[in-house]
């Protein structure tokens, strides 16, 4: 039997031992158990926290006694947009670098830049996703006598209207409320939607189908969702926990934000209208989930191991591909390049809605100084 460990290896690159070149720990266990008993209430705090940033907006959007005005929510979504694309660069990219370069892993892992690779690919893979359904949704029209115009503008969840290269004239009579149904006998969500359904009807912009909304919201969670769950693990059994738990408590709130203004302006009938609140619900409970899945395993999870530093290497780079396409192409481009509600806009709207954007990206940006 030979007197080698059996995790030993020759490359003088991969860990000795359970112990890499630089002294990092990369065995089993290794988490810290430190402020237990306000980690365990991390859980009920990161909770609180995220459930009421991703529900208030779309509790109050549908909420007759609670009148938020129009320019809040406004905020709330150029917030939230700079928020989702700071946390894919920031929060995401960069860890996934890290965590894919880590002393831990073997040789091969570090001939590529396979963070980037997969963020990569993540990209195209949304796209291709969003093409396919975008001339399928076409194609679904059209059986239906409906006519479609590629060249359409506009995103489902944005709450200016949609533009086409059909008649305006058509398009603006075909928006307004009929005599018996005015705009005052309907909640502001069947009035979103009743419009979608119009301006569908004069121009046919598909992403105003609640089908291709609810993936289009699906593929930001999904983002979202996966990079909460390793945050809620790692702030589980990391040794600077009240810094990190700090962090996430703003991290959680800010991005729910941006996330909850979404779910609040999507274009739904009535019987869909549960849709944003279960995704608002979802994303309050995928953090304080990994917290508490952190604390079950922190006497054998330690995120420095190799299994442990590809699978969360892997999944953040895959959610920052996610959250940069949707950021730059779904919220930034159809929000500011292809919206016509912000090119009639005053210069002092634009100016505005820039400043809140970059306003949640550099706060976002700045917090990841310290997670």
């Amino acid at each position: 039997m030979s007197d080698a460990s059996p995790t030993a290896t020759s490359s003088s690159s991969t860990p000795s031992g359970t112990y890499a070149s630089d002294g990092t720990w990369c065995g089993n266990g290794g988490g810290s158990d430190t402020y237990f008993g306000l980690r365990i209430g991390s859980v009920f705090v990161i909770l609180a926290c995220s459930m009421s940033g991703a529900l208030f907006p779309v509790l109050a959007r549908r909420t007759k006694w609670l009148r938020i005005p129009k320019p809040a929510f406004e905020f709330a979504k150029y917030f939230g947009s700079g928020v989702i694309i700071a946390t894919a660069f920031i929060h995401l990219l960069d860890p996934a670098m890290d965590e894919l370069g880590s002393p831990c892993l073997t040789d091969g892992w570090s001939e590529y830049p396979y963070a980037l690779a997969f963020c990569l690919m993540s990209i195209f893979g949304i796209f291709i996703v969003e093409l396919v359904a975008f001339r399928w949704g076409s194609a679904k029209l059209a059986k239906l006598g409906i006519p479609t115009d590629m060249h359409t503008h506009g995103f489902g969840g944005a709450p200016g209207p949609t533009h086409t290269h059909g008649s305006e004239k058509v398009d603006e009579e075909s928006r307004a409320p009929g005599p018996a149904e005015s705009a005052s006998q309907l909640s502001d969500v069947d009035a979103d939607y009743k419009a979608g359904l119009q301006a569908g009807a004069s121009g046919s912009n598909v992403l105003d189908t609640p089908a291709s909304q609810i993936i289009g919201i699906m593929i930001l969670e999904f983002g979202i969702v996966l990079h909460s769950v390793l945050i809620g693990m790692t702030l589980a059994v990391d040794e600077s926990f009240i810094t990190l738990f700090i962090v996430i408590i703003f991290h959680q709130l800010f991005e729910g934000l941006g996330l909850g203004s979404r779910l609040a302006y999507m274009r739904l009938p009535s019987s869909l209208n549960h849709v944003p609140v279960i995704g608002a619900i979802l994303y309050g409970l995928t953090t304080p989930i990994g917290i508490a899945a952190g604390l079950g395993i922190r006497s054998s999870y330690n995120p420095n191991t190799q299994r442990a530093s590809i699978v969360s290497g892997v999944m953040d780079a895959i959610s920052a591909g996610i959250l940069i396409y949707t950021g730059l192409v779904e919220l930034m481009a159809h929000e500011f390049l292809f919206s016509r509600e912000m090119a009639n806009a005053s210069t002092g709207k634009l100016v505005y809605a820039i400043t809140c954007m970059c306003l949640g990206c550099g706060i976002m940006a700045l917090l990841g100084k310290w997670a």
